[in-house]
């Protein structure tokens, strides 16, 4: 009787483990450990490039202690007073604002149109706009390239050409956030807008444009995010120094013997992009509020 009841308290923590694997309600720990290391090994070598952005010495790998030189402190060689690098945070924000600008016009007619539009060409240009997800940024950085410095087109390097190809990418994310937003708003406030005596026109600008308003602002957000962060692009296109934008004045110092002043830039774009982003959240969280699932992230991001 000993070793019979011996034996089955030495099986019950094996039933217990092969329930527990085969239990498919159980919590996902594994893979909530994976995603744990994940954004660990993703974030921490961010993190060290912030904190040294901070040391007061001209080492990157020892600390020497806190201070702001790297950003405003060093007459010289900080974010602020370095030419190169305050022309590169400035064109920066310049090309956000500009590609920005033209991207999200250009990407709401666009979706009004392929809302509206029925037929084989406005299925062509649909399935062109989703192609753009899966299409290589180097082959349209590559192919812009081609065009501006062998066919004799308009197109130039440098800012021109860097808005250009912006433009190219960045026009199917406000086209596929705008279209979302359509099919949930359907056609019905529109409709009733015209029996109520608006031209088609006036429906669209005082009914639809309204109703549109938190896809439009998510879609500025979400470009103006990915335009200061863009490489590929805005590097095969760049003319000369005046036109290196963060991403690229980075990658061409961080071969040299680069300062700390190279993490401050790097933590001045990132933080950019994060205010974006939680700025416009917010407003589109007030924008939609009363709405279903109004604050889910991934609505925001067009993805729901």
């Amino acid at each position: 009787m000993t070793t019979v009841a011996s034996k089955r308290r030495s099986e019950r923590p094996a039933g217990r483990a092969r329930s527990w694997w085969r239990d498919p309600w159980r919590k996902p720990r594994i893979l909530m450990a994976i995603t744990f290391l994940y954004l660990v090994w993703s974030l921490l070598p961010v993190l060290i490039a912030v904190v040294f952005s901070f040391n007061s010495g001209r080492s990157r790998t020892s600390w020497q202690g806190f201070s702001t030189r790297w950003y405003y402190g060093d007459p010289l060689l900080s974010v602020w007073h370095d030419p190169s690098l305050h022309g590169a945070v400035v064109h920066t924000l310049w090309l956000g604002l500009l590609a920005t600008g033209i991207t999200i016009p250009l990407g709401v007619a666009m979706a009004l149109g392929l809302d509206r539009w029925r037929g084989r060409l406005p299925a062509s240009a649909n399935f062109a706009v989703l192609l753009s997800f899966v299409l290589p940024e180097i082959l349209l950085a590559v192919g812009l390239l081609f065009v501006a410095t062998v066919l004799q087109t308009p197109l130039h390097l440098g800012t021109s050409g860097q808005v250009l190809g912006l433009v190219t990418y960045q026009l199917s994310y406000p086209v596929v956030i705008v279209r979302a937003r359509l099919l949930t708003i359907g056609h019905q406030y529109e409709e009733a807008a015209i029996d109520l005596g608006a031209s088609a026109a006036g429906a669209v600008r005082r009914v639809l444009l309204r109703m549109l308003l938190p896809a439009i602002f998510a879609s500025t957000v979400l470009v103006f995010a990915d335009v200061i962060d863009n490489f590929v692009i805005v590097r095969y296109l760049s003319g000369d120094a005046s036109t290196e934008p963060v991403s690229v004045k980075i990658y061409n110092t961080a071969r040299a013997a680069p300062t700390p002043a190279l993490n401050a830039l790097a933590t001045v774009l990132l933080v950019t992009s994060l205010l974006a982003v939680v700025l416009g959240y917010a407003v589109y969280r007030y924008l939609t509020r009363g709405e279903r699932n109004a604050g889910r992230i991934n609505v925001f991001a067009g993805e729901a």
